[in-house]
């Protein structure tokens, strides 16, 4: 007689159909959230500017944390479902995190090796090493709790309320990004103030403790609902189990490779003879989702490099986007509006109108919008590439002439006659060799310019004699012109105010508004004078013209993007946990997890790959890359059948009993068989005995 003692789950107390303790879960996964973004906010600043290291070296440091983060769900999930259970691999990883960011904070305080009060650490290898031992314990809490969390949550519904389950992944996602966008927008603003006991400096240790509080946060508001939870035991070494599974099946498989086998319906089925058909299932259901996965890392491929430079765009208004862009706030904004439309709106009138917009249909149509978005990027680079300057290769240099004389300038280079009206505009010139140049029929002299460099060739008087000298564009530091003129040369942006002094203290002002990307020259003559309207004398030439494109042209593609990205992720967090067996739930969601890190490794080989010298081209080539994945994608999907794992576990569950009965038979039989084949035997030498004694 065997008796099984089935756990009874805690009463579920519910506000408006959802269990109270994702409440519990939502509130965790947002500090979580902002303790990871936050930190990331200012980790590339931190390695640059308090670690010193070089540019390069930051940002390969930078990656590689970003890239272990997203290795790390796949052990946390093994232990989740294998080991410990969900709730406790959620605990036990958000201490080792909470403990990380609290390093990353301490080795950011530079006054521990400070002994000469100098404002600068005395061993920067200690700050290195505790700043790097933080680092991998947040990799290891971070990623780790990361598939854990969400399956948790899914775990908290039963399974006549899917409806419910599909609206707390949304809201689920909606914190992730409510979490992103302010610590984002935060972290920085804390990295700016001044701290320190003996001098003060950027304040790292503020920017760090405040998410490494979050992250305490988040750990004692999950631990306050653990009586409201429901705890889903895990099932034993489970991947373990899987693994030899599988290859049982593909060894069995082997050695009855010849055609007189007869074959089975799928090739996970010549497992039967070792494992029980529950566990065949459950992998069966795991590889066809793996299986499908496949091809959707090319969606993050494109994600991860969603941003148009907007230095080359126009706009005041826009350049408050930019900035938000670049602190990766735009996005989150864009997903706390789009996810609840999508869910109250977009979805609910598809269904009304009789269509069935599948999960896989929905992750189809995210990839698309993904693929639009770059195709987007790719006109709108189009566009601001045509009103670029050229600039010269390493093997060209370009000139331009300017006349600061009263009078039309007819300068002859290498046999070509150009007439230049006193500071009209003029277009530059290119040349590949030195070059010969005359000045109104004047006596030819060479000139040889640096390659790859703008030059700026002013022709001034000198007593009765023309002259010219060559400036390098874009000086930072004024350079005494010609004679007595002052020639200036910079960039800025928006209204720029000058003020001249003589000698006697005498001021002449004057300001001009100039437009995003544009570089002028301004030219004060010798003939210039204080006194009233002193400002029209300043001769002004425009080098490069202001940017046309407007910088409001990024919205589409940020807001085509974050369609996708909501219609593709949201969908993929709940297909993931819906299509996966109970006891492997966290497995799937660190598979789901594991296309993003591939994505970030596809960037890196297409883009190294393919050295397309024009941006746009490069954004056509990922839209057609995942226009053709998509294709793929969609074909697949077609031949998917979805399942519900509760029921067909629920089936094999009952079929158990009655398979071990007809093994247990079958091994009776066997037995029964050996026995009357060992008396047979016994019977015949006996037999063969008594026949040779007579």
């Amino acid at each position: 007689l065997e008796v099984q003692l089935i756990p009874f789950p805690p009463i579920q107390a519910t506000v408006c159909g959802f269990p109270i303790s994702i409440f519990f879960i939502v509130v965790n996964e947002f500090c979580e959230r902002f303790s990871y973004y936050g930190m990331k906010a200012v980790l590339v600043l931190y390695f640059k500017y308090f670690l010193n290291w070089e540019d390069d070296f930051a940002i390969t440091i930078y990656h590689t944390f970003v890239a272990l983060c997203y290795l790390t769900p796949i052990l946390g999930a093994i232990i989740a479902d294998s080991w410990l259970g969900k709730f406790k691999t959620i605990i036990y990883l958000s201490i080792v995190y909470a403990v990380g960011q609290v390093v990353m904070a301490v080795s950011a305080i530079h006054d521990i090796t400070d002994t000469n009060k100098d404002g600068v650490p005395d061993s920067m290898t200690f700050h290195v090493a505790l700043s790097m031992v933080g680092l991998i314990l947040i990799a290891l809490g971070t990623g780790g709790i990361k598939p854990c969390v969400a399956a948790f949550g899914g775990d908290q519904f039963d399974e006549d309320q899917e409806k419910q389950r599909g609206t707390f992944f949304s809201i689920f996602y909606l914190s992730i990004n409510a979490g992103s966008l302010l610590s984002t927008i935060i972290t920085p603003i804390l990295r700016a103030q001044k701290c320190g006991i003996h001098s003060k400096q950027q304040c790292y240790p503020l920017a760090f403790g405040v998410p490494a509080a979050l992250m305490v946060v988040a750990l004692i508001v999950f631990i306050v609902g653990s009586g409201m939870y429901t705890k889903v035991p895990p099932a034993g070494n489970i991947l373990v189990k899987v693994c030899k599974c599988v290859g049982f099946a593909v060894s069995n498989r082997f050695k009855h490779r010849s055609s007189t086998f007869p074959k089975r319906a799928h090739w996970m089925d010549w497992a039967e003879e070792k494992y029980d058909k529950l566990l065949i299932a459950q992998v069966k259901m795991v590889l066809k989702v793996l299986f499908l996965y496949l091809p959707l890392p090319m969606f993050w491929t494109l994600f991860d490099q969603k941003n148009i430079p907007a230095t080359t765009m126009n706009g005041d208004f826009v350049r408050f986007l930019h900035s938000l862009s670049s602190h990766q706030t735009v996005n989150p904004i864009l997903i706390l509006v789009l996810v609840p439309i999508m869910d109250s709106i977009v979805y609910p009138l598809i269904s009304k109108c009789k269509l069935n917009f599948t999960p896989l249909r929905r992750m189809t149509v995210g990839m698309f919008f993904a693929a639009v978005a770059f195709v987007a990027a790719a006109l709108v680079q189009l566009q601001i590439d045509n009103t670029l300057p050229k600039f010269s290769s390493s093997t060209e240099s370009q000139a331009k002439f300017i006349n600061m004389v009263d009078g039309t300038l007819h300068i002859t280079c290498n046999g070509l006659i150009n007439a230049f009206n006193p500071q009209a505009t003029q277009d530059y010139l290119t040349f590949d060799e030195p070059f010969e140049m005359s000045v109104n029929a004047s006596r030819p002299e060479s000139i040889t310019l640096p390659h790859g460099n703008r030059t700026t060739l002013v022709i001034a008087r000198e007593g009765f004699q023309l002259g010219y000298r060559i400036f390098q564009d874009f000086n930072t530091k004024p350079d005494q012109g010609y004679n007595t003129s002052l020639f200036l040369t910079g960039s800025c942006f928006g209204r720029i105010s000058f003020t001249i002094e003589n000698l006697l203290g005498n001021q002449c002002s004057f300001s001009r508004k100039l437009g995003f990307g544009s570089s002028f020259t301004y030219f004060i003559p010798s003939t210039f004078a204080m006194g009233e309207n002193c400002d029209q004398h300043i001769r002004e030439v425009e080098d490069i013209k202001p940017n046309s494109i407007h910088m409001a042209w990024q919205i589409p593609q940020y807001f085509l993007m974050t369609t996708g990205e909501v219609v593709f992720s949201v969908t993929g967090l709940e297909f993931s946990y819906s299509q996966a067996p109970s006891n492997m739930k966290s497995v799937l969601q660190a598979g789901w997890l594991l296309t993003v890190a591939v994505g970030n490794i596809i960037v890196l080989i297409v883009a190294e790959a393919a050295q397309l010298p024009d941006k746009w081209a490069e954004y056509i080539l990922f839209a057609s890359l995942l226009v053709l994945v998509c294709i793929i994608f969609a074909v697949m999907a077609m031949f998917y059948t979805y399942t519900d794992p509760a029921k067909i576990e629920a089936q094999f569950l009952n079929m158990e009993p009655e398979d071990k009965e007809k093994k247990n038979m079958e091994k009776d039989k066997k037995g029964m068989a050996d026995e009357s084949g060992k008396s047979s035997d016994f019977s015949s030498d006996e037999e063969k005995t008594k026949q040779s004694k007579l």
